[in-house]
């Protein structure tokens, strides 16, 4: 069940991408900062110089995810989407999402700091801040599954999985 049908675009990188992230993540820090521990910008919105589709990904740590029924409706009053749906495969984490003019402009995937999913996330982000060679190697491949997927959402995610996990293990063992 596609939310938004319309083609995979990749951006070129926007230097303006960090400043959307401190925006949001103070309006969401002032709105239910008492359920977070931390809010990182991730994917590749926080990579600089990697191409991205344009939707700032927030990784938000809290306190408890038995919390949720508490930060959730604020969330919602903001605009974001709650997608219950998602927890079927990751029931530890709460994703929401954005919209403007139907595009997607955040997601908020909203989990426990200590959980694996806080870890890989922030891992195969700093990897890429620090390793320009994938970072030019993964945006190839995400201009080349975005011409070849289309609209298909999921398709394209799903491959583009074999190079996240083959940068989440070189993340891991840099940190061993």
């Amino acid at each position: 069940m596609p939310k938004n049908p319309s083609p995979i675009v990749i951006s070129t990188y926007q230097p303006n991408w960090p400043e959307l992230f401190d925006q949001e993540a103070a309006v969401i820090q002032n709105l239910i900062g008492s359920y977070i521990t931390i809010i990182e910008h991730i994917g590749s919105t926080a990579v600089p110089g990697l191409a991205a589709k344009p939707i700032i990904d927030m990784l938000i740590g809290i306190n408890r995810l038995s919390d949720s029924p508490l930060f959730i409706p604020p969330l919602q009053k903001l605009g974001y989407i709650y997608v219950p749906e998602h927890e079927v495969d990751l029931p530890e984490r709460r994703y929401l999402y954005k919209q403007e003019r139907g595009e997607d402009t955040f997601h908020l995937h909203m989990v426990e700091p200590q959980s694996d999913f806080f870890c890989r996330h922030l891992a195969f982000r700093d990897y890429l801040r620090t390793h320009p060679e994938a970072v030019g190697e993964y945006a190839a491949l995400k201009i080349r599954l975005a011409g070849e997927f289309g609209s298909d959402r999921s398709g394209y995610t799903d491959a583009k999985t074999d190079f996240i996990h083959s940068i989440e293990h070189k993340a891991q063992r840099l940190a061993l």
